[in-house]
């Protein structure tokens, strides 16, 4: 009996494909072989990123021998000038992960090299799966020949169409071209603002595949138009506090308590709310004292019942204890600013629906938005699969970063220091330094140099070292002085300890008054103090400078240029409103249950101290938070970031350990945009990977930076943007940058401390902590950037060196008469001069 099963392997698109044509691009396709059969694709003419959208059906022979066999997928480059082709990349897919029909998703591979010496680069994307149809393509070997030759013919023909359709679109004398059907199409007019294809249709399909597009489109920020109630035509005064995001509507349920209910040996028991095929269930309480206190959220866009449930049930157990019951259309809607709803008790309901000796529960239960007070804390219907110990991680939160303290400490000299020879009969020649830390920050002076107007037991060092600390201060500065006796060994002879809490606050450039402090020499033995061979003493200026701001961002991109000293803050300007509404088209970040590719998405904003993070969407490639949040602005030279990560807590074996994935940030820049005007617009998410910028997605945000006073605004861009000890005392650059690692530090440790813990791969990713580093494609950006900016000396000398090789006689006579009418008329030069400045219009 024959097989009706054919696999069908899609070949979708590829990614950042190797040139191999010696002309910077290659003119790939896509061979396929599977048990015997080989089928392949079309080619596409010099395109890196090709875009295919085939389907190629294989004959199956048993599939119940599927998951043992391989397809394996070659990408090769056509060459023009002979009938060789060249090796692109290959994968192989095992017929495990093929799908059915109906749930195929596309997969990403990374295309691997065919020996150890291949120069391959780049992705495919294919979709496999197994269809039943009759009527599906059937492509067979036999016929692979004929096809062959067909397509190259299509394909030189669409070649010269492209060539042609230029030279006509630079004559401007248009003329019928052809399809690559061969079928008789309009004429076009390219432009650059769009790419299209010749035929004008897009070729992105659909599944997020915009990543593959050739277009510089797919990278530019694109006008969006959502329903959000902050527009003046859609203004809805049931939105206004929530009017920079799309509403979103939900049933809430509140279960409080239960009480007089009879559980068999005091048992534990739980509550169940139950909406057609949505199931939220509470903590487990004993019955003596059953009360939970937790909300539900059910989002009515996924309510598929007239009714819902509450069953009051004994642990482990199927069996309800006691239920109650709710008709929709009987329940009532929550506006805030409304208070909350009042919890009532309602008697419980038997099996049989009798309400005598079931006991009593109280809730309450009510259709509210996003807006509500509940909203954050609430249980979510899209969070059923996540296991109980990741639910914190999903919830929105809002952090504040810890006030941070530049500490300087400035080691002037020290007085006394005896090292210990321990019984060493040869005289040597002491190499003090000193060892200033303060919590995990650890620096050292130089080793102090020989002088002859001091003794060795007196060394100078005045040397300015500053750490960063936050509040509350809790660490403790310890100084320790240290000799040399070795290579890379420090012996310590004298230390001090002080609490930062204690030392003195300045505002401004003004320098404290130094002091001197004792050196305890008898740490680590049991010497006593009274018989201490020395008063060693070490002479500091210490003190907490509040006149800087503590940059803990990308100085380029900060989000707050506040000194540290509240004294010192200027009134705010305006408010800035967030409105984070969703994501399309993100990139699978990891595989879930052998179902495919998933992503579980939320966001991070950072605006000065305030950090946000928007609920997780699980197992979404198209999330939708519509999640609003405001800012004060007190500057509007700043910058706020926004980014997108996976979370990698939701399932249960990784909630324990892990870092979540990043997936792209977006920054906006404060002073670009318009007082009181909603800007709606869709932000590629792009990442930096060793093949290239690769777009993961897009992420759609509504924007609002409200200024009652331009006058304000005017006023704080004639101020320095800085405050004014960053000018009396200036920091070096090497300097700030290392102040900066420690306060992302600083920063990291206290908000991973946080319930949920905001983790430290997202707080690097969002402050650029690898912005110091050395890269690659920065220093070829910048030096094709210094070679713009020397073009024009260098153009103007290959020209002067051309006219002296008399390569352009007439220009090179032209400039010997100029020349000799110049040595004539000597007058002639400053006229000839500002003639030649005025005709450039200088």
């Amino acid at each position: 009996m024959k097989n009706k099963e054919k696999l069908v392997v899609e070949v979708v698109a590829a990614h950042n494909l190797m040139p191999k044509d010696g002309e910077g691009s290659s003119s790939p396709f896509v061979e396929v072989e599977f048990e015997n059969q080989t089928l392949r694709t079309q080619v596409k003419y010099k395109d890196l990123n090709p875009i295919w959208n085939e389907n190629l059906v294989f004959h199956l022979n048993d599939v119940a021998h599927l998951p043992y066999r391989t397809i394996e997928v070659n990408v090769f480059n056509e060459r023009k000038s002979s009938n060789g082709r060249n090796f692109l990349g290959k994968v192989r897919v095992s017929g495990s992960t093929v799908a059915k029909e109906g749930e195929e998703i596309v997969q990403l591979y990374t295309l691997d090299k065919r020996s150890l010496f291949s120069h391959i680069r780049g992705e495919i994307s294919l979709k496999l799966y197994l269809s039943t149809k009759e009527e599906a393509k059937e492509e067979t070997v036999s016929s692979v020949s004929k096809k062959i030759r067909k397509l190259q013919k299509q394909s030189t023909a669409v070649e010269l169409t492209k060539e042609n359709l230029q030279k006509q679109h630079n004559q401007g004398d248009p003329k019928p071209v052809y399809s690559n059907s061969g079928e008789f199409i309009k004429p076009v007019v390219i432009t650059t603002a769009a790419a299209g294809s010749v035929n004008g249709r897009s070729g992105g399909g659909s599944g997020g595949m915009g990543s593959y597009s050739n277009g510089p489109r797919e990278f530019s920020l694109k006008a969006t138009n959502p329903h959000i109630g902050g527009r003046l035509l859609h203004k809805d005064k049931t939105s206004s506090t929530y009017d920079l995001v799309e509403k979103m509507q939900y049933l809430y349920v509140r279960i409080v308590k239960v009480r007089d209910i009879s559980v068999f040996g005091g048992g534990e028991v739980i509550a169940e709310v139950k909406l057609g095929n949505c199931r939220g269930i509470t903590k487990r309480v004993g019955s003596n004292n059953a009360e939970w206190g937790q909300v539900f959220a059910f989002s009515k866009d996924c309510i598929q019942s007239s009714m819902v449930e509450i069953f009051v049930k004994e642990k482990d157990k199927e069996e309800f204890l006691g239920r109650v019951w709710f008709d929709l259309n009987e329940i009532p809607s929550r506006v805030p600013p409304d208070s909350q709803l009042a919890p009532q008790w309602y008697r419980l309901e038997d099996k049989k629906g009798e309400k005598a000796k079931t006991g009593e529960l109280i809730l309450s239960i009510w259709f509210g938005t996003q807006a509500d007070e509940a909203f954050a804390e609430s249980w979510h219907s899209r969070a059923a699969n996540v296991h109980f110990d990741g639910l914190c991680s999903i919830k929105s939160k809002v952090y504040l970063s810890p006030k941070l303290w530049y500490l300087r400490v400035l080691v002037l000299e020290a007085q006394d220091i005896v090292p210990d020879e321990k019984g060493s009969s040869m005289v040597r020649y002491p190499e003090l330094s000193a060892r200033v830390q303060v919590g995990n920050q650890v620096l050292k002076t130089r080793i102090s140099p020989a002088s002859t107007t001091r003794s060795l037991s007196n060394p100078i060092w005045n040397e300015d070292l500053m750490f960063v600390v936050p509040e509350p201060v809790e660490d403790y500065l310890l100084v320790c002085v240290e000799d040399r006796i070795g290579s890379g060994r420090d012996e310590v002879v004298g230390r001090v300890l002080l609490p930062v809490n204690s030392v003195e606050r300045r505002f401004d450039e003004r320098p404290v008054s130094s002091r001197w402090f004792n050196l305890d020499m008898n740490f680590g033995t049991s010497e006593t103090k009274s018989v201490s061979r020395f008063g060693s003493k070490v002479h500091l200026r210490v003190s907490l400078d509040g006149g800087y701001h503590v940059f803990d961002e990308s100085i380029m991109y900060s989000s707050d240029v506040r000194p540290t000293a509240k004294q010192l803050w200027q009134p705010h300007i305006g408010i800035l409103e967030v409105g984070i509404l969703g994501a399309a088209g993100l990139m699978p970040m990891k595989i879930k249950d052998g179902k495919g590719g998933c992503t579980d998405a939320y966001c991070v904003a950072k605006y000065g101290q305030k950090w946000i993070r928007t609920r997780t969407v699980v197992d979404s490639l198209s999330p939708k938070w519509n999640e609003q949040y405001t800012w004060e602005v007190l500057d509007p030279c700043t910058v706020i970031i926004v980014g997108v990560f996976d979370n990698y807590c939701v399932e249960k074996h990784r909630a324990n350990g892990g870092r979540d994935s990043r997936i792209g940030k977006v920054r906006i820049r404060l002073s670009t945009l318009e007082s009181d005007r909603v800007y709606t617009h869709s932000y590629p998410l792009l990442m930096l990977d060793p093949l290239g910028v690769k777009k993961m997605g897009e992420l759609h945000l509504a924007v609002r930076f409200s200024c009652p006073n331009m006058a304000n605004v005017l006023c704080m861009y004639a101020k320095p943007l800085l405050p004014k000890t960053h000018y009396a005392c200036p920091l070096s650059v090497s300097q700030l940058e290392s102040l900066r690692y420690q306060a992302m530090t600083v920063v990291a440790a206290r908000l991973s401390r946080t319930e949920p813990p905001l983790g430290r791969e997202v707080i690097e990713y969002m402050l650029d902590h690898d912005s110091h580093m050395w890269s690659m494609r920065r220093s070829k950006a910048n030096f094709f950037r210094l070679m713009n900016v020397l073009s024009v000396i260098v153009a103007t000398s290959r020209w002067v060196e051309s006219i002296r090789n008399w390569q352009k006689p007439i220009f090179s006579t032209l400039l010997l008469l100029v020349f000799l009418l110049l040595v004539v008329m000597p007058e002639l030069i400053i006229p000839m001069i500002l003639l030649y400045i005025a005709f450039l219009g200088i």
